[in-house]
This record gives C-alpha cells, sequence and structure tokens, in this order.
C-alpha cells in the first residue's frame, strides 16, 4: 500500500487512521491527531497480556509493575533483541530515536507484536535548545507532553534520593564537628571524619544552570550545616540514574545504592551511603522508578520509556530492566543507545548485554546521506547555518568517500557477534541515485541494507527496513565480548581504542596512570565496567577528524570512579556535569491555554 497525501493528510480505507503530511503538519499536531483515536490502556494490557493487578495506574501512560510481570512470565522464552545504533553523526544527529520508532511502526504494519524501549529526556535540554527526543514526524513518541515534561515521575524520585545523601552527608559533618565521641555514640553513630576536600557527591535539578555549578553550602552558624564548597550537577548525570539503567532488579539497586561512594574520611577511606545509613531511605524513593513507563507510537505500538542516563559516564540507553520486561512481553523489541556505535554501541556490547545476560539479534546501523557526504569531505556543518549544497544537491563522489565512516562502523558490530542491518534514514533531498550508490556499496561489503522513508510515512515507510530486520533476526548469534573482565584496566582501553576507534595506541596522562595503578592492584576493581568518554562527533578524541582517522593516539587525562554503578571512567576529553543554559532557550516559547491547560511552544 503506498501512501498519497491528499490535501496534506491521508485516511486509511481499512482502518481509518489519519496520517499527516509532516512536510507540512509539525510534530504536535500529528501526535495530537493520533492521539484522538488513542486506545484506552486496557486495549494495551489485554493485548499484552497483562493481568490487572500490573498495570499501576497513572492516566494514559501507566507503570507496569516489573517484580509482578517477571514472577508470572519468568518461565516464557525471550522475543527478537533489536538495537538501534548510527555511524559517527553531525551535530544535528542521525535520526536513531526517529528509526527505532518507525522500525517500530514498520514492524507493526507487518502484524507483528512489537513494542521497545526508550531513554526519558531530561528537563535541562526540554526546555533548553534540544528539545525533546520523541522522534519526529510520523515517527514520534506520544503523550508528547507527558514525556516531555516528567512523565511519572521517575527523575523528581531520583533527584530526591540524590539530594537526600547530601542532605546526610553534610548533617553529619555538622554533628561531628559540634560534639564529641561520646555524644555521637548515644546517637548510635560512630565518628566518619570526613574530608571536606574530598567530598565527591553534589547536588541535582533538572535543568541546565551553570550558575550553580560551583557553591558554597552551610553559611551562618554552628546549627546551619558545615561551611564547604559544593556543586550542582543535572540529575540525569546522577550516580542513581547510571545505576537505575544497570540494576537487574530492585535488590540489585538497593545493594549498588548502598555502595555509592559520596566522599573520603581524612584517612582516606570511602564514606557510602551504606555508612551514612541513608541507602534505605533512598531506594525508598526509588522503589517505583524499577517499573517502565507505557508511552505509544503514534501508530499506536506499546513503548516503554524508562532511564534516562549519560551517554558518556553512563550507558546512554534505557534500562536493563526495560529490556528484561520488553522482550517477555514483545516478540521483537526494539531499543536504542546513545551517540555513534564506537560509544553507544560499544557500551551496548560490552557493559549492558555483559550485565543483562540477554543476547541482542540485529543492531541497526543508521546513516544519512547528509553524514556520509561529512565524511567524504564536506563543508563543515554547523547548527544553526543553513547547509551547504553539496548537502542538498547530488553528489555520489563525496557520498562513497564518505562510506568509510559506515564500515568501520559496519566491521565494529561484526566483531560483536550480532547481525548489522544498515539503514538509510531517508531524506527528502536523497537521490534516488544517492540510495542506489549506497545499497550497491552495501552489498559489496557483505551488510544487509535498507532504504527508510518513516518520517513522511510512518509504518508504510519503513516496511523495507521490518522486512529485512526480520530476516536478520533469523541469523544465529554468536556474542563476543571485546574483553573479558580478567583483562586489567589499560589492557581494556587499549583494546577498546584500537579495535573499535582505529587509534594506534593509549597515550596516559600522569593522574591517569597513578589512578590506573591503584585500580588495577586492587581486586575491588576487576568486575567493575569499563565506561569511555570521548567526543561523539569523531572515532578519534578530535571532533574535528572525520571520516576514519589514521595515525593518531587516544589521550586519557583522567578516570573517573563510580562505586555503586560500578564503573571506571577512562576520560580523553572533559565534560560538563551541569550544562549551561542559552541566551535563547526553548522556555521562552512555552505556555499554557489556561482555558483548555494544552501546553503550547513545547515541540
Amino acid at each position: 500500500m503506498a501512501i498519497e497525501f491528499k490535501d496534506g493528510k491521508y485516511v486509511d480505507p481499512k482502518t481509518g487512521h489519519v496520517t499527516l503530511d509532516p512536510t507540512i503538519y509539525k510534530d504536535w499536531q500529528i501526535a495530537e491527531e493520533a492521539e484522538k483515536n488513542l486506545p484506552p490502556v486496557d486495549f494495551f494490557r489485554e493485548k499484552l497480556g497483562l493481568l490487572p493487578e500490573e498495570i499501576i495506574p497513572y492516566g494514559k501512560t501507566p507503570k507496569i509493575d516489573f517484580i509482578k510481570v517477571m514472577k508470572r512470565l519468568k518461565d516464557k522464552p525471550d522475543g527478537k533483541f533489536i538495537e538501534v545504533t548510527a555511524i559517527t553523526p553531525t551535530p544535528f544527529g542521525e535520526g536513531k530515536s526517529t528509526v527505532s520508532l518507525g522500525l517500530i511502526e514498520g514492524l507493526g504494519k507487518l502484524g507483528l507484536n512489537v513494542g521497545g524501549a526508550l531513554r526519558q529526556p531530561s528537563g535541562g535540554p526540554t526546555m533548553n535548545v534540544k528539545g525533546t527526543a520523541a522522534g519526529g514526524g510520523n515517527a514520534l513518541l506520544m503523550p508528547m507532553t507527558e514525556f516531555s515534561l516528567g512523565l511519572t515521575g521517575d527523575i523528581n524520585d531520583i533527584m530526591n534520593a540524590h539530594n537526600l545523601a547530601m542532605v546526610a552527608l553534610n548533617a553529619r559533618m555538622q554533628h561531628e564537628r559540634n560534639n564529641n565521641d561520646e555524644w555521637l555514640a548515644k546517637k548510635g553513630l560512630k565518628r566518619l571524619d570526613i574530608d571536606p576536600k574530598r567530598v565527591e557527591m553534589g547536588w541535582v535539578m533538572d535543568f541546565c544552570a551553570q550558575g550553580l555549578r560551583n557553591i558554597i553550602i552551610g553559611i551562618g552558624g554552628r546549627l546551619d550545616g558545615y561551611m564547604m564548597e559544593s556543586k550542582f550537577g543535572i540529575a540525569v548525570g546522577s550516580e542513581l540514574m547510571a545505576i537505575l539503567a544497570v540494576a537487574r532488579d530492585l535488590k540489585d539497586l538497593r545493594e549498588r545504592i548502598g555502595k555509592i561512594v559520596v566522599a573520603y574520611s581524612r584517612s582516606g577511606e570511602p564514606v557510602t551511603c551504606e555508612d551514612l545509613e541513608v541507602a534505605g531511605a533512598m531506594t525508598a524513593w526509588m522503589r517505583n522508578t524499577i517499573n517502565p513507563t507505557m508511552c505509544y507510537s503514534v501508530e499506536h505500538q506499546p513503548v516503554l520509556v524508562h532511564a534516562g542516563p549519560f551517554a558518556n559516564i553512563a550507558i546512554g540507553q534505557s534500562s536493563v530492566i526495560a529490556d528484561r520486561l520488553a522482550l517477555k512481553l514483545f516478540d521483537y523489541h526494539v531499543t536504542e543507545s546513545g551517540f555513534a556505535a564506537d560509544i553507544g554501541f560499544e557500551k551496548f556490547w560490552n557493559v549492558k548485554t555483559r550485565l543483562s545476560g540477554l543476547t541482542p539479534n540485529v543492531s541497526v546501523l543508521v546513516a544519512t546521506v547528509r553524514a556520509l557526504k561529512m565524511h567524504g569531505g564536506g563543508p563543515k556543518v554547523t547548527p544553526g547555518a543553513p547547509l551547504a549544497k553539496e548537502y542538498t544537491e547530488e553528489n555520489l563522489e563525496l557520498l562513497e568517500k564518505g562510506t568509510c565512516n559506515l564500515f568501520h562502523h559496519v566491521n565494529t558490530i561484526k566483531k560483536s557477534g550480532i547481525n548489522p542491518v544498515v539503514c538509510i534514514n531517508r531524506f527528502y533531498t536523497d537521490t534516488d541515485a544517492e540510495i542506489a550508490l549506497l545499497k550497491k556499496l552495501c552489498k559489496e561489503h557483505g551488510v544487509r541494507c535498507a532504504e527508510s522513508n518513516h518520517w513522511r510515512y510512518g509504518g508504510e515507510g519503513a516496511i523495507e527496513l521490518a522486512k529485512t530486520v526480520v530476516e536478520a533476526c533469523e541469523e544465529p548469534v554468536n556474542i563476543k565480548f571485546l574483553y573479558d573482565l580478567d583483562m586489567p584496566l589499560r589492557q581494556r582501553v587499549e583494546l577498546i581504542a584500537k579495535e573499535v576507534y582505529g587509534a594506534d595506541g593509549v597515550d596516559w596522562a600522569p593522574l591517569a596512570t597513578q589512578k590506573a595503578e591503584r585500580f588495577e592492584s586492587d581486586p575491588k576493581y576487576k568486575d567493575y565496567c569499563t565506561m569511555m568518554v570521548k567526543t561523539h562527533l569523531s572515532l578519534s578524541d578530535d571532533p574535528t577528524k572525520k571520516g576514519v582517522p589514521t595515525g593518531w593516539r587516544l589521550a586519557i587525562r583522567d578516570i573517573l570512579e563510580y562505586g555503586g554503578a560500578k564503573f571506571l571512567c577512562p576520560m580523553a576529553g572533559t565534560i560538563s556535569m551541569m550544562p549551561g543554559t542559552a541566551a535563547n532557550p526553548a522556555y521562552r516559547r512555552i505556555d499554557v491555554d489556561t482555558e483548555t491547560g494544552k501546553v503550547s511552544g513545547l515541540f
């Protein structure tokens, strides 16, 4: 069936479903039209075979009770597991969320039981310049307003739990300063002797607030807290969010929270949430965050929304819990990895898959003609500036040169043993000759390739991709991790740098060397995950180098430690845990119709 828009609309003669032309209508209008005919929650409950008590009511976006469902379906075979990643992107991104939703809709068009899992967006970027992360066009997540404005409160619960740890820390420091050991003992406390210069945690809020990056707290008298330097970070950068994304269940979540290192004592001993006797209360705040929230594509397939961790210091993906649940509910489960395949897929492969014990069937590698031309030597792509004509006009030479980046990422996926499928995310400026060239080159390199026009046509535009993915799912998978957990940290980093990034080797700054030696000599860190921090705009550590850079070495300047998440993060660049708000932020355009309660300007 081909969709032909008439006056900007197409009405399915069988179902009456209305598809709007995204070249005319905005995303919020497409979502609003789709919401008019959204079936009730009970429809989805019955469709997924859920019991009434397994749904936690929250309007049209209920939570699904993870513990109850997994207990009942523990022996049910898992569905097919599909991950979506991308080539090294332009600053605009190449549409992983849009492809994920388009693929879900395309699989739905084939009559399959399909769903997915995506990250929850942070309020910081939503109110700043990036906007929401709900896909686009006719490959869109809804309800968009709820999705973009806190959803069912998981990020708020994480903020409360995180800030409670800081409350406990500062209160403890005040009481230890003001009282002797005898007084502390009467209260059931032992002296932790916390070093105010070695406090690892700060406070969090879910906005971009550069004015709170460095603060002083405890100003006042002896009963006004302990005066010290402190800081704020963005909520989704909290270690608690990282933990939520990798925890297998509530028990695992509780154990990891207890091991979070909040500070160090003056003698150098770690002070954890367990030491502060606050881990149980933090888990109480987060008890409901283990239950994913159900949202929907604009073609009414269920999509679980759960966790929203950073893609650099954490996995940058929806949670292990969401994957476990989705594979019991859906025959085909689609999820997405943040950033490009050198970062997002590498963490999906060597961290998330290892922790979850789940076996992915297919990795969909998203490519655009625009990004490939950039990697072929095209002019610089700058957000806010018009694209050069090389990107909007046919240019087969630039396109073919840029496929070096595509096939580098294809080879990375093949090393994992997971089956790759290249998705050409088609833009309206792409020509048939450009698409044909990419398909020809993919065939020559022995990798499946499908064009998808889901942004324009929804599931109907993604049928070729859906059929290709279903075919690839039938092939056997032999997952092979890049490194064993017995391998020392610096050898792991060397292997990632050479095999995934294409570097000649790794150079370690003195501070990074000192930390690496300490981590490698302590058996405690043997099973910690290696969580690389690097620019996503290049395979190298220099964001200006495109294509497949050669003759370079990866520079590691520091290593961050997260004791609860059990991450060691080698830093090949700088990172700000609190982004700043720009001069023209999105919040300037957002308002509410006081007659209807409808939010405007959010999208």
